[in-house]
């Protein structure tokens, strides 16, 4: 069954549960993801899992009971989970994504200037990100492009309309239904979600889009049915909808060991409560002590009464290493570079081949990431390029004609003296940059093209002169 015959067949209930079922992998977890994401939600939290302690104190007289008290116990929780999504972000979005195009002609160009100015528009760096936050903290995300009426020339021609962007998350509150046939094509694409009535009432919408059709259900007094207005022509064409998703969250793997981490310090957090006092053991009779802040204090004991103070042996660096241990194992397994002020003050000055080498495990997550990221991306531009052609009839051969390929670049720490070295060197010792642009680079002045004109200005004063001068 094909997916029109799918869209006609049976009940509005039972279509629905036909494009539900395309979905390759069961809905993600989101209840525990966004419980793992946030610290307050932890188990270190969950008085089952870490109960408070229930204590008796001494009244101080004899005849009386001593009285029972809930005490507290330490909960340190850490947010490692966010940490690992974030430098995982930036490695992979820390630079713009740069386009790859082939331009042959002046329509191809002006294809690409459009193309440019869209994701201009759309503040692509910071849509990346939020892409690929979503994807690393709930393991799948879609972002749905759509027009809006707007006359303009922004995009290189006049338009009637421009074009917007909106993320679709699992962590927003959406349901997500890709529909992939048997060749692995995605055929629809459906998501579900709740939208607030005149009356504030939460209401289901199932929402879903073919190449040529756009559908959406809302539910009424008599469940689930079409929305005023739908079925809808799709006039792009095509999907509308760019999709990703992995197996697991970034974190995945280390959870357990995160975890034993916070339980960890916050048992040593309740050990430190009861024993970072210094303690005094007692043999014999104290016939008295010094008072509080004493100089030169003493402890005054009947011959024979022995005083010292408790001290730990080996627990605190047994409990040291397990600390470092779980965190090395954290950052080694998530391919998490540690680049805290503690780790990197003692590096000092390395070269740019050592900057590499500090940073390749991270580079090579990025490269797992862009097996998913680069089709992702791919379609993006393909999706941006069917709407060019269609807002600009003029540009149509040029859109099926341009070659444009979006290509991530890992971030990197990058030692510029030694880049420019190279480049040197390769060029036979010559500045790799005209004078000109060194004043843009360097970013001193509030208007550098004046400061250039003044410096030739200089320059020009300076190998002038006048044989009427007067010499010393």
């Amino acid at each position: 069954m094909n997916i029109k015959e799918l869209l006609s067949s049976g009940s509005t209930d039972e279509v629905i549960e036909k494009l539900k079922s395309g979905r390759p992998t069961s809905l993600p977890d989101v209840d525990t993801y966004s419980g793992e994401l946030d610290p307050l939600t932890h188990k270190v939290f969950s008085t089952t899992e870490r109960p408070d302690k229930t204590i008796k104190v001494d009244t101080g007289d004899p005849g009386v009971e001593p009285v029972t008290k809930t005490e507290k116990v330490a909960r340190i929780a850490l947010a490692i989970q966010k940490l690992i999504v974030r430098r995982a972000v930036s490695f992979v979005f820390g630079n713009s994504v740069e386009l790859d195009a082939s331009v042959e002609d002046d329509k191809q160009g002006e294809v690409l200037v459009a193309l440019r100015r869209i994701l201009y528009d759309v503040k692509s760096k910071s849509l990346d990100r939020r892409v690929a936050r979503h994807l690393f903290s709930s393991t799948e995300v879609a972002e749905l492009w759509y027009p809006v009426e707007r006359k303009h020339n922004t995009y290189g021609f006049e338009s009637d309309i421009k074009l917007r962007c909106r993320v679709l998350s699992p962590l927003t509150g959406d349901k997500l239904y890709p529909y992939f046939d048997s060749l692995g094509d995605m055929v629809a694409f459906s998501r579900e979600f709740t939208i607030k009535d005149s009356e504030g009432e939460d209401v289901r919408v199932f929402e879903t889009y073919t190449d040529d059709t756009i559908v959406r259900w809302q539910e009424g007094e008599d469940g689930m049915a079409l929305a005023e207005g739908f079925p809808a022509v799709n006039p792009l064409g095509k999907i509308p909808i760019c999709y990703a998703s992995q197996e697991q969250v970034e974190w995945a793997d280390v959870q357990p060991l995160v975890e034993r981490l916070e339980k960890l310090l916050s048992n040593f957090a309740d050990t430190n409560d009861y024993h970072a006092s210094p303690k005094i053991f007692v043999q014999g009779h104290i016939k008295g002590f010094a008072a509080k802040g004493e100089s030169g204090a003493i402890i005054e004991g009947e011959e024979g009464a022995k005083a010292e103070y408790l001290a730990w042996q080996n627990a605190p660096e047994s409990v040291k290493l397990e600390i470092d241990t779980l965190l090395r194992m954290i950052y080694t397994i998530t391919q998490t570079p540690d680049i805290s002020f503690e780790a990197v003050r003692g590096i000092g000055p390395i070269s740019g081949v050592a900057l590499k080498l500090l940073f390749m495990d991270a580079h090579l997550k990025v490269a797992d990431h862009q097996e998913v990221l680069d089709e992702y991306l791919q379609r993006r531009i393909n999706i941006l390029l069917a709407f060019i052609g269609q807002m600009n009839k003029g540009l149509e051969q040029a859109v099926k004609d341009i070659s444009v390929e979006p290509v991530i670049v890992p971030y990197m720490v990058v030692d510029e003296a030694a880049e420019n070295k190279i480049w040197q060197d390769a060029n036979g010792g010559h500045p790799t940059i005209s004078i000109k642009a060194s004043f843009e680079k360097a970013g001193l002045t509030r208007n550098p093209a004046r400061d250039y004109e003044q410096y030739l200005q200089e320059q020009k004063d300076a190998n002038s002169f006048s044989v009427f001068e007067p010499t010393v």
